[in-house]
């Protein structure tokens, strides 16, 4: 099923994120919390992609494995940084062999050697190349694009940002996914600025459950996100309590995602970092919402 026919329904649903093994040693462990999360028969669930591609064969893997175990859509993505566009169009061909509906086209994050590197030999700078050379490609794939509630970290201002995504948008973006945020008012902001821009594909909210203090650090560091003094406070009192830390950061998570599903947003993407018992008890604290 496309991502578009679930987003039409309109009512109350959570998806999960996912990452594939990068090793053959972690395929077994990887694949039981995958599946243990596919229990729980989320409306979808995305499957990342390893940096350079170099997983990407366990993402389709796991993905195939999902669907066809358990019947709950797969989202995969792809990114392009650095890949020729042989080496794309082999991966596209592969998702269609595999019978992949739909794509998230990301360009990909930037290691320190590509930063450094020379960029004028890349076939894909952006996404929205590769967002048109999925289009091009003949399969009927539903495409998903990456947007920033506050803004792109490589994007000198919100307004250059917006513009991009427009043209990622127009390039043949059906739905767009938020990278993670700490406070919804960023998003609402957001969502009034891209639909003044003349974008009007659906916006999935991305939520990310903050479990350990250690993983605020990171998330910061990929995201760049707000955090608000509210979510300081929880950690500052906390965080040194791993039990305390997961209960809270869960709590947090779960008022983040009624907000969202109260404001009319009807779907909303959890980054489960495949773990099973942080999207149970989330969709557990949901159980009567959800069932709306």
């Amino acid at each position: 099923m496309k991502i578009t026919e679930i987003l039409s329904s309109g009512s109350p649903k959570l998806s999960f994120e996912v990452f594939p093994p990068k090793t053959d040693s972690s395929f077994s462990s990887v694949k039981e919390a995958t599946e243990k999360i596919a229990e729980l028969c989320p409306a979808f669930m995305s499957v990342t992609y390893g940096a350079g591609g170099g997983t990407s064969k366990y993402t389709l893997d796991i993905a195939d494995n999902i669907k066809k175990l358990y019947s709950v859509p797969t989202l995969a993505h792809l990114t392009c940084v650095s890949s020729t566009r042989e080496t794309v169009k082999e991966r596209i061909e592969d998702m269609k062999s595999r019978g992949i509906e739909n794509v998230m086209a990301l360009r990909g994050d930037l290691t320190p050697e590509l930063e450094r590197g020379d960029r004028s030999c890349w076939a894909y700078s952006h996404a929205s190349q590769l967002v048109s050379e999925l289009r091009e490609s003949g399969a009927d794939f539903c495409i998903g694009g990456a947007c920033y509630p506050e803004i792109h970290p490589e994007s000198a201002n919100q307004a250059e940002d917006i513009k991009h995504l427009k043209e990622k948008v127009d390039a043949g973006c059906d739905f767009l996914t938020t990278q993670m945020f700490f406070d919804n008012n960023l998003l609402y902001n957001f969502l009034y600025k891209i639909r003044e821009a003349g974008i009007t594909v659906p916006v999935i909210p991305g939520i990310m459950p903050i479990t350990r203090a250690n993983q605020l650090e990171r998330a910061l560091k990929l995201s760049g996100s707000f955090v608000p003094q509210r979510f300081k406070s929880l950690v500052d009192r906390f965080g040194s309590d791993p039990t305390a830390m997961k209960q809270a950061g869960i709590a947090y998570a779960t008022d983040q995602i009624i907000d969202l599903f109260a404001n009319g947003l009807p779907l909303v993407h959890i980054y489960s970092m495949n773990n099973p018992d942080v999207a149970e008890k989330i969709q557990s604290n949901l159980s009567d919402i959800l069932n709306k």
